[in-house]
């Protein structure tokens, strides 16, 4: 198994992930948090969607999905590239409020069909590429898509265990 082998499979796995962490729940138990300022279940998986889509759109140069139709509209937010939870205040938290469990699997379904058609034609020189210099060392394709996926999981995890608290 090479590199985009293993990428590709670990990516294939966060969609029952987000799946599962918002099954069957309703717009109002998106808003649920455990204490006034935390993170909720929605705001989370919007979160590792805005960033996986914001971080493959630059990674590959191309346009995120957010951008494009109503996604924005669809929690609340303006279509605004650099609205993806980084910096978040808790009242930016409790801001992003999903229309529907639908609207987050829709959304991530999107993001993570433009990852795997990058990930499909990736190469080892791609992933070898720099593309990030603000860090030293600095931050090549493959490192980047591994930052992704960590975010992506842990938040995944920390939504499953908020539904759990429900």
């Amino acid at each position: 198994m090479d590199a985009k082998d293993i990428l590709i499979d670990a990516y294939g796995r966060l969609p029952e992930l987000v799946a599962d962490a918002v099954r069957d729940l309703t717009p109002e138990q998106l808003l649920w948090a455990p204490k006034p300022g935390a993170n909720t279940i929605g705001w989370l998986v919007w979160h590792l969607a805005r960033v996986q889509d914001a971080q493959i759109a630059g990674i590959t140069g191309g346009e995120q999905v957010y951008l494009t139709g109503d996604w924005a509209g669809r929690f609340g937010r303006k279509p605004d590239p650099a609205d993806h939870g980084y910096g978040h205040s808790p009242a930016d938290v409790a801001a992003v409020v999903p229309e529907s469990r639908e609207a987050l699997i829709e959304y991530y379904h999107a993001v993570h069909a433009k990852t795997l058609e990058y990930l499909a034609g990736i190469t080892e020189d791609e992933l070898d590429r720099v593309v990030d210099r603000n860090w030293d060392p600095p931050v090549t394709a493959g490192v980047r898509l591994v930052s992704i996926y960590d975010d992506d999981a842990q938040h995944a995890a920390q939504a499953a265990y908020l539904r759990g608290l429900l």
